[in-house]
């Protein structure tokens, strides 16, 4: 059994349990991604996501405002848009991450293809991929006791609750296992052990580009733009939601919406999300289990 000491640093954990944080709350990746390619008004939201209820959407703009990935830009009293940060704009490779992996490892429904009738996996947009995800991985202490298994390989229930949940008792680490396991993350190692799965261990990748856009500088604020007169400047970073607003002279109405570009077209600072990426489903999500079971 491998007894060496996890090489996560504490700011690597902080800032992946953080971000998983940041994108936890239902249809915040979807936010996210849907003002990816540009910045929105209010009502132009709706059409993109018809599925959110009334009062869902105006909390979810205000949480990733505040948190400095979503820009709130006034215009005019009744002219306001909603575009990404710099900071946001570096968020979109880390979820093309996150999605990669639950298109490789979390399970799909088996559906007759129309051309060819033979069974192929039904096929999940990267949205709902990283919402199911991020489902698995946000719950409280289950990053941390991924993290010490990741360093350790194998590791007993004690030392998990050790390095995974000091300040808890040794009882209060099997709930968490328990759902782990559940999820398809975690195995049992028949010596009194646990260890990941192999869709728990290539997590790896995952925590590692969440870390780095964690830990990475805050970017500077972008001077480049023409204000009004008065004006504050446009932060890239949070605060308080009342103060938020930046006005400046209201752009021109385009002729015509602009094309999106296609999903494999990579514009700078992340992929450009096409609008078939944002849906949602009710079957829940599990990581695909060792005996090849299909479901999702």
């Amino acid at each position: 059994m491998a007894t060496t000491a996890p090489s996560a640093t504490p700011n690597d954990l902080l800032g992946v349990t953080k971000t998983l944080d940041l994108l936890a709350p239902r249809w915040s990746v979807w936010v996210l991604m849907t003002v990816s390619s540009q910045p929105l008004r209010y009502a132009e939201f709706k059409p993109r996501l018809p599925w959110l209820a009334d009062g869902q959407l105006h909390p979810r703009l205000r949480h990733l405002t505040n948190a400095g990935v979503i820009e709130r830009t006034e215009y005019a009293p009744r002219h306001v848009t909603y575009g990404l940060t710099s900071r946001g704009a570096a968020l979109l490779p880390v979820l093309s991450v996150i999605a990669s992996w639950g298109d490789t490892y979390l399970e799909k429904e088996l559906g007759a293809n129309k051309h060819t009738g033979e069974l192929d996996p039904e096929r999940i947009a990267p949205a709902q991929n990283i919402d199911d995800a991020v489902a698995l991985l946000a719950p409280r202490h289950a990053t941390p006791i991924l993290f010490s298994l990741q360093a350790r390989g194998t590791a007993t229930a004690k030392t998990l609750a050790t390095e995974a949940m000091p300040g808890y008792g040794l009882t209060a680490v099997y709930k968490p296992l328990e759902r782990l396991v559940a999820d398809g993350l975690v195995t049992a190692s028949g010596t009194g052990g646990y260890q990941l799965t192999a869709s728990g261990r290539a997590l790896a990748p995952v925590f590692q580009a969440i870390s780095a856009w964690a830990t990475a500088p805050a970017p500077e604020p972008d001077g480049s733009r023409t204000r009004g007169p008065g004006a504050a400047p446009s932060q890239n970073c949070s605060g308080p939601w009342a103060t938020t607003p930046t006005r400046l002279p209201a752009p021109a109405v385009p002729a015509a919406p602009p094309v999106r570009p296609a999903l494999t077209t990579t514009p700078p600072g992340g992929p450009a999300w096409q609008p078939g990426d944002l849906f949602s489903h009710q079957i829940p999500a599990r990581p695909i289990s060792p005996a090849g079971d299909p479901r999702r």
